[in-house]
């Protein structure tokens, strides 16, 4: 066993040093991946040049720093300018304005003006009623802070502003700052000094003018000043010198003076181990070590923001430090606690808490402070605070280890990051638990295995992350193998896995950046590859909740649920409009694959019923379908749908190939012989020319015929193979710098679709031809976000989405090599 681990290690060096081949430059770097909620990027090629980021783009700020016989170096996040407050805002204090709706005369920006007949009101000012301290939702809005000031003498000042949308403000009738458009997070603009000159001790007014033009909103502002307190003190940049993308692992290496870091963050989503995969834990390593086989003294710094706990950095915070089961362990959360109280797409969660934990020793401090001064004990002489527990807004968790005096041999620190969520969905009204919750365990005992058990897991994850290389690169080549890796915790970290009630697996997905939608049937079909590959249980698990619905009687139509709600709510579908055949296709075909995967169909006689009806509903109207939406729902309507009917009539198949894995031969062969004439009878209205159309009846227009990839794979062949090379070849001349586009319409694409388009090429070239383009869009693409499945073919810019379970669609080829080595 040793040797083969060796043997797996050294096949997959080789293949990543082999000749000069390029590395993928992800367009952002997982750090802590476990649910739509505990998921923390790098979205820059150098850990130290920005601040980390949850994926929908808020800043979840780690901080990391390492000193080296007293020379400070940064190796995590952004040099950050440290703000001192002058006007507090809603995230620091409770404060009041002046305000109306209704346009005010022309001098209400001057400090003297009479505002006793405007409203008083408590900052935010917002349309989210869960976050309002008073509501706004007309159009546009004036607001008045009057202030006094002990000190007016200062260097520098900036306004502090986060809005939505457009925005004017003014500092005693000057206007400061003018801009449209708006800005979800808090933002600092420097204010000109000849403003500063007519500051008073007493009666100041910031005033602003927020309109709303489209969306939320949004209005809170104040004033800061730098805090000069670390002025006088140096802190390094650390030189980056690698960084290596893993399945599960994710690391660094940088030179920080005379001494070299490596640091590793690993998020072990194993599929095959539950356990393991649902416990919300992720390690954070980093190892020192002399670069000149001199000692040299070495302490370590680790910060996280409170921001890992909360929807809004307004949201007043608790943080706690205690020791237990042999950790040193910090904590935060939000005080208001609203479990499962919220739902949508551009949220964070705000119930539960965030940890960092560490083995508990002589040489590790922990503290609690503000988010601008938990530096201050680390680089300079200042002591740290002794208090356990504080309350306040964006608070930071600090961890200071002493290493000592390091040599030659390296010292290694581990630092755990988890996340307690204490319920996990809302399922049709049950609060669901996370998976690893289930029997009872609680985040310390998890934090506490995750520690001991550290050595096992990285060794595991290792040995998975050097065979999925391996795999990989034999099935598609090096680029094939690098998107795959590039999606692999992205895929799985979109989900949550729980049970329900009668003792099913979940395993919930959020549609990220779309609509929020939890559990969407045409997101299982696209990111069931990856799943079906190394747990087709997690496949049962996206599949349990929609047959439920169906079967309870809650949904009442003959076709699938497009979703079950909106995350993390499973109540009942709140997608506008229904996918008939693009959901009963779907589901019929992933079933399908999971009996072979399985090699039995005992989870389709589970649901043979549900099953049938929905075969049923698509022999009547899949073939030929009416206008209606399909997955690729934002390129919007079309009628009869010349790839909808493939996957219609492969899940007539599909069905067919079930009834005979149960002993009905007699339906197997009329659904295969149906399937079959329906094939024929497709070329012949699909036909146009070279290649076959988007639509029925449509010369002149063509499409990605992507659902093709399961007539060879499920090895149903009720196409001829002609349909197959046609196809690949029409899409070898439509080929951009950036890939194939989706269809005739747009020049845009979905790379999941692209790859398994490719899947349906016979050889090496061709694959190549139509897959690397896609390695050159997530290695090249301007926007620095979590992979997007949808982007430009011509300038590789995201159209939309990000961090969405599809990708998992990239192991399609994989899946397909697999399939024909059984």
């Amino acid at each position: 066993m040793i040797q083969k681990y060796i043997s797996i290690i050294t096949i997959a060096l080789a293949v990543v040093t082999s000749g000069t081949a390029q590395v993928l430059r992800a367009p952002s770097y997982p750090l802590i991946t476990h649910t739509p909620y505990q998921s923390v990027w790098s979205a820059g090629n150098e850990l130290n040049t920005v601040a980390t980021q949850h994926w929908t783009g808020t800043d979840q700020s780690l901080t990391g720093l390492v000193k080296v016989d007293g020379e400070v170096y940064r190796f995590l996040g952004v040099e950050s300018i440290a703000y001192k407050t002058v006007l507090a805002t809603a995230d620091e204090e409770n404060y009041s304005v002046k305000y109306t709706e209704e346009t005010p005369s022309s001098d209400w920006t001057n400090a003297d003006f009479n505002a006793a007949s405007w409203k008083t009101g408590k900052a935010p000012f917002t349309d989210d009623d869960s976050e309002a301290k008073t509501s706004w939702k007309s159009k546009n809005l004036w607001t008045r802070r009057t202030f006094d000031l002990a000190d007016k003498n200062f260097r520098k000042l900036f306004l502090k502003l986060r809005h939505d949308d457009n925005v004017q403000v003014y500092l005693n009738g000057e206007k400061i700052y003018e801009v449209s458009g708006w800005k979800h997070q808090y933002k600092y603009i420097a204010i000109e000094p000849a403003v500063l000159t007519k500051l008073k001790s007493k009666g100041n007014v910031l005033a602003v003018h927020i309109e709303n033009t489209a969306g939320g909103q949004w209005l809170d502002a104040g004033l800061v000043t730098e805090d000069v307190s670390m002025r006088n003190v140096t802190i390094h940049q650390a030189s980056q010198t690698n960084v290596s993308l893993e399945a599960t692992n994710t690391k660094y290496t940088f030179d920080c003076g005379k001494a070299a870091l490596k640091v590793t963050f690993t998020s072990p989503l194993l599929l095959d181990d539950l356990q393991l995969l649902s416990r919300p834990v992720s390690y954070i390593s980093v190892s020192v070590q002399s670069k000149d086989d001199q000692k040299h003294s070495v302490q370590l710094y680790l910060g996280a923001s409170s921001t890992l706990a909360v929807d809004s950095p307004a949201q007043e915070v608790e943080a706690w430090r205690y020791h237990q089961n042999n950790l040193a362990i910090l904590k935060t959360g939000t005080v208001q606690q609203p479990v499962l109280q919220k739902k949508g797409d551009d949220l964070r969660i705000d119930w539960g808490y965030a940890y960092v934990a560490t083995q508990s020793a002589k040489n590790v401090k922990q503290y609690i402070s503000s988010a601008n001064s938990g530096l201050e004990p680390f680089v300079t002489t200042k002591a740290a605070s002794e208090v356990n527990s504080v309350k306040g807004n964006n608070l930071y968790l600090n961890t200071i280890v002493d290493l000592g005096d390091v040599g030659k041999k390296a010292q290694e620190q581990i630092l755990l990051m988890g996340y307690d969520e204490l319920f996990a969905v809302n399922y049709f009204d049950t609060p669901l638990k996370p998976w690893w919750k289930k029997d009872g365990k609680t985040i310390e005992t998890a934090l506490a295995e995750a520690n001991s058990e550290y050595k096992k897991v990285i060794l595991k994850s290792e040995k998975f992350d050097a065979k999925l290389q391996t795999d990989a690169v034999a099935a598609g080549g090096k680029k094939y193998a690098d998107l795959c890796v590039l999606a692999y915790r992205q895929a799985i970290a979109a989900h949550s896995i729980t049970q329900a009630p009668n003792g099913d697996i979940l395993f919930l997905s959020k549609e990220n950046h779309s609509n929020g939608s939890i559990n969407t049937v045409d997101l299982t079909y696209p990111s069931a590859p990856l799943f079906l590959l190394y747990n087709p249980k997690l496949m049962e698990g996206m599949l349990n909740g929609i047959f439920y619905y169906s079967e309870s009687g809650k949904w009442k139509k003959p076709f699938p649920a497009h979703d079950l709600g909106t995350y993390p709510i499973a109540t009942g579908q709140t997608y506008g409009e229904d996918m008939p055949v693009e959901e009963g296709g779907n589901a019929i075909l992933v079933v399908a694959a999971i009996a072979q995967q399985q090699g039995n169909a005992d989870y389709a006689k589970k649901h043979w019923a549900t099953l049938t009806e929905w075969a049923n509903y698509l022999r009547k109207s899949g073939f030929d379908p009416e206008n209606q939406l399909s997955t690729d729902d934002f390129a919007g309507h079309l009628a009869r749908n010349a790839n909808l009917s493939i996957k219609a009539i492969e899940a007539l198949a599909a069905y067919g190939k079930l009834a005979g894995m149960l002993g009905d031969k007699k339906t197997e062969k009329e659904f295969t012989a149906e399937a079959k004439e329906m094939a024929l009878k497709w070329m012949d209205l699909a036909k146009d020319k070279d290649h076959y159309s988007l639509a029925f009846g449509k010369p002149g227009t063509w499409s990605q015929k992507y659902n093709l990839a399961w007539d060879t794979i499920l090895g149903l062949n009720v196409f001829p193979e002609s349909v197959r090379k046609t196809e690949v070849a029409y899409y070898l001349t439509k080929q951009n710098k950036y890939g194939m586009p989706l269809d005739s319409r747009e020049n845009y694409t979905k790379s999941d679709w692209v790859i398994w388009s490719a899947t349906l090429a016979d050889n090496q070239k061709d694959f190549d031809a139509i897959v690397n383009p896609m390695w050159d869009y997530a290695n090249e693409t301007p926007d620095r976000v979590p992979l997007s499945d949808w982007h430009q073919t011509i300038d590789g810019h995201t159209v939309n989405f990000k961090a969405r379970s599809v990708v998992g669609g990239y192991y399609m080829q994989l899946l397909k090599w697999k399939t024909a080595k059984k």
